[in-house]
This record gives C-alpha cells, sequence and structure tokens, in this order.
C-alpha cells in the first residue's frame, strides 16, 4: 500500500494555532451549557461569504456545548422588495415606517425568504438549526409604537414593541439540541389577526432576558460604538449600563435602538451584551472566543 506523504508541520504555526486553542479556553468553561443570543443584520445578512462565516460561527458554537439562538432581521432585503413592488419606504428615529401594504412583505421577506435560508447555510454542518417566527406559539406579543423626532410623536404604521415573551417553544428546541432560529415578526395582541415589524435588535433583547441567557451578541455594520463620531479613535471598547445611559440620547439615530437592546438587556439580568462588526469574517468567535473580544460590550 502507497501512502501519501506526510505535509511537514511548521513547529511555529502549529504551536501558535496551539495558543489560538487554548485563549479560547477559558470562555469554552464559562459559556458551555450556556444560551447566546446572537442578532444577526444588516451587511452580513448580504454577502454570500459573509453568510458562510456566519452559519459556521453558529455551528461552531453548538458542537462546542454553547446553546446558540439566532434573531434576524433583513433590512436590506426588505428594502430591496419594497423598492421592486415601488412600496413607498421611509425611516424615522431609527425605525422603517411600515404601512399596512408593506408589512405583508415584510412578513414575507422574514418568514418566507430569509429565515430558511439562514436554516439552510446552518445546515450544511449538521441538522441543527429550526426556523421559528415571533408569531409561532405565542413566541412574542406586540403594541403598535411611534417615535419621538425632535419631541413630535411620529407614527409607524403597523409597527411595535414586543410586549411579552414566551420562550416556552425556544427552549423546548434548545433542549432537543437545535438551534432556534428566529425572524423579527409579531402577533399585534390589540388587533388578532394583524402582525407588526418589530426592531430585530429589540426582539433579541427581549428574547435573551426572557431566556436568562448569557450573553447578547449584535451583529452590525460599524465595528462599533463612537463616543465621537466620527472620530475613528473614540470607539469604546467596554462600558457600564450607567454609562451607556447617560451616553444614549447624544448618539446617532441609527445607533441608538441598537444600543437600547444591549441596554435592555443588562439592565433584565443579561450578563453581557456587545454590538460587534458583522462584516468581519467569523467576528461572533472573535467576540465570544477571545480575551479583548471585538466591538463594544456592555455590562450591568
Amino acid at each position: 500500500m502507497i501512502h501519501a506523504p506526510l505535509q511537514d508541520t511548521d513547529p511555529a504555526e502549529a504551536s501558535k494555532k496551539a495558543a489560538m486553542l487554548i485563549e479560547s479556553l477559558p470562555w469554552l468553561k464559562r459559556f458551555r451549557d450556556q444560551i447566546i443570543v446572537i442578532k444577526y443584520g444588516g451587511n452580513a445578512m448580504v454577502s454570500d461569504e459573509l453568510q458562510d462565516a456566519f452559519a459556521e460561527d453558529i455551528a461552531y458554537l453548538r458542537y462546542v456545548g454553547v446553546k446558540p439562538v439566532v434573531v434576524h432581521g433583513g433590512g436590506p432585503q426588505i428594502s430591496d422588495m419594497l423598492d421592486r413592488l415601488a412600496i413607498p419606504s421611509e425611516f424615522k428615529g431609527g425605525y422603517r415606517v411600515t404601512s399596512t401594504e408593506a408589512i405583508t412583505v415584510v412578513r414575507m421577506v422574514l418568514t418566507g425568504q430569509i429565515n430558511p435560508q439562514l436554516v439552510a447555510k446552518i445546515n450544511a454542518h449538521g441538522p441543527l438549526a429550526m426556523g421559528l417566527s415571533g408569531e409561532d406559539a405565542g413566541l412574542f406579543g406586540g403594541r403598535q409604537r411611534g417615535v419621538l423626532v425632535n419631541g413630535v410623536e411620529q407614527d409607524l404604521g403597523r409597527v411595535g414593541d414586543i410586549v411579552s415573551v414566551d420562550p416556552q417553544h425556544v427552549l423546548d428546541q434548545l433542549e432537543a439540541g437545535r438551534i432556534p432560529v428566529v425572524s423579527s415578526i409579531a402577533p399585534d395582541l390589540d388587533n388578532p389577526g394583524h402582525s407588526l415589524n418589530v426592531n430585530a435588535d429589540a426582539a433579541a433583547s427581549a428574547l435573551a432576558v426572557a431566556l436568562r441567557a448569557e450573553k447578547l451578541v449584535i451583529l452590525t455594520d460599524v465595528p462599533g460604538l463612537y463616543a465621537d463620531w466620527p472620530d475613528r479613535s473614540s470607539l469604546v471598547s467596554h462600558l457600564t449600563a450607567a454609562e451607556l445611559r447617560e451616553l444614549l440620547p447624544s448618539l446617532e439615530s441609527g445607533m441608538i435602538p441598537k444600543m437600547r437592546a444591549c441596554l435592555d438587556a443588562v439592565d433584565g439580568g443579561v450578563e453581557t451584551a456587545a454590538i460587534i462588526d458583522g462584516r468581519v469574517p467569523h467576528s461572533v468567535l472573535v467576540e465570544i472566543f477571545t480575551e479583548n473580544g471585538i466591538g463594544t460590550e456592555v455590562v450591568a
């Protein structure tokens, strides 16, 4: 029998790889058997390479004993579909104004397009992921909301806040060894039979609190929170809930829902919450399994 020659192994390179693995040991011990909620969205969703890297990260977490739960939005895809169907769309205070016509498109894109695509990506690594909607089994309950812009209340249409969470369906999936993948849509508790477009950051935060998750990770399309945007040297890597609460009113409107979600999570008992750059391949693993992480971390 002829064997292929063994490849030479560079001892320095091997040691470097071993050091990287050993660096993750404290975090493997900390997060094993713990629930981590990851909000997936933004530019990380529109690149095939980044989608594949994200799916690998989620599968990796599951195989090393972590219990990941994914909550996804779909802003770029929703905007694209609304444009294609010539349905007007605008944002107020960082939230998408959603008409009765638009909510049908939002629901279709989130639950019918993005969710099964993401489930398939993860399941390329094993039969692990299960698609869920915020409308399934009473997972989310929503109530319509507006938004204050320059002190004036603005109507957002079929947009809501999550006011109730029943996590049992998600817990059942975790108990069965599955990875729940949840789309951020919710039934309107005040108008049975109607759906609400809920902010995916807020949905992930509310679910993390209800699940008593160890950590919330929000993927976004910036490196993190800047204390003095656009000064890139002012990136904040770590801050407390009290510091964030003081900073919140001065933030850019698009960053407010994300940082509010982090604040609500740690206020609700989640140990840590972080926003990270979803444009960086494998940023989820870097955040969870390295000493310095990536992006901005909030602690109680």
